[in-house]
């Protein structure tokens, strides 16, 4: 089978097509044939050497996938041979063949895609788990959105636009008219304008009720200055660490140096709050996760959430796909296909 490897860290072109044996699945597991793979700014930085979790290259990551069960091991009773599924995976989903703990495997109602389904674990997880299971989001609240046009922003904002939030959204300026058509109410502009600025003046001083931000460095401390009383700042990422295609240590540390550090007392004073989620590290709670994910694949199925696929890449144009991504021309997901 081929897969997708990061021979080496560094710039797209580290990416190679390689092939290798098949997998196996083993007690508790089913292995997929994959037919679209979903591409994530993590994928970006472990191919950079920015990724703690990611594997040593050689390696191959890819955290979701969709496609169809081919065989399974011991122990798997609820699902068969032949179902259509999306599946997470800690790493190698950029695989024509991927093996999955069972638990981890999600049937597909038979009216979604594969490139839909794709679509759906890592982006709207996170951004459930955000504004949904801690959240708590309701009607009339205002949202600020950074990354509003990538993956995490797009399914935030639907999430917003079935919970009845208000959202101003950050993106580059050519972004904007699909931002508003989506039901964006002000959209900022992510190269030229101040957002913290943009934020005071469009609630009259207020502040928004939560933030998600996966930006990083400065813009976590004015995100968190735009917060109301009761506001929630939910970090997620941090992109401005891999601003080109190649990583720059120096750059990395100055970024690093720039994060703001959250004082308790403060955080009480000011009646706010700072969450970190990381979809990778929320191994431990498959039920949450199960739970979640069963729900948005219901929303999407009857039309409530519609995840936005902007480019399918062959695994020959991986390198074209990183590089897509790093030049932030992306309006929602990047997918790679066998």
């Amino acid at each position: 089978m081929r897969q997708v490897v990061i021979t080496r860290h560094g710039s797209p072109r580290v990416l190679r097509v390689r092939e290798t044996a098949e997998p196996r699945a083993g007690s508790g597991q089913v292995r997929i044939r994959v037919i679209a793979a979903g591409v994530n700014f993590a994928d970006l930085l472990a191919r950079m050497g920015l990724y703690p979790d990611a594997p040593r290259p050689p390696c191959v990551t890819g955290f979701e996938v969709a496609g169809v069960i081919d065989a399974t091991g011991d122990d798997v009773f609820h699902l068969q041979i032949g179902t259509r599924v999306a599946a997470i995976l800690p790493h190698g989903g950029h695989s024509e063949i991927v093996v999955a703990p069972s638990g981890a495997v999600f049937p597909l109602p038979e009216s979604l895609p594969f490139e839909t389904a794709a679509a759906l674990p890592v982006n709207y997880l996170t951004a459930w788990i955000m504004l949904i299971h801690i959240g708590s989001l309701q009607k009339g609240r205002h949202v600020l959105i950074h990354s509003a046009g990538g993956g995490v922003g797009l399914a935030a904002i639907q999430l917003c636009r079935w919970r009845g939030a208000s959202v101003i959204g950050v993106a580059s300026a050519h972004k904007h008219e699909r931002l508003r058509a989506l039901g964006v109410r002000h959209c900022v502009d992510s190269l030229t304008d101040d957002f913290e600025h943009e934020v005071r003046r469009l609630t009259d001083g207020r502040g928004v009720d939560v933030v998600i931000d996966a930006v990083g460095g400065e813009s976590f401390r004015k995100s968190y200055r735009c917060l109301a009383p009761l506001g929630r700042l939910f970090v997620y990422g941090a992109s401005s660490l891999a601003p080109g295609r190649k990583r720059r240590p120096l750059s990395v540390l100055l970024r690093l140096f720039r994060m703001p550090r959250f004082n308790p007392l403060t955080l009480m004073n000011q009646n706010r709050g700072v969450f970190g989620v990381h979809l990778g590290h929320l191994g431990s709670q498959p039920a949450l996760l199960r739970d979640a994910m069963e729900r948005l694949l219901m929303l999407t199925a009857n039309g409530t959430l519609a995840p936005i696929v902007d480019r399918v890449f062959p695994f020959e144009e991986a390198a074209a796909a990183h590089a897509y991504i790093h030049e932030r021309k992306n309006f929602g997901k990047i997918l790679l296909s066998p």
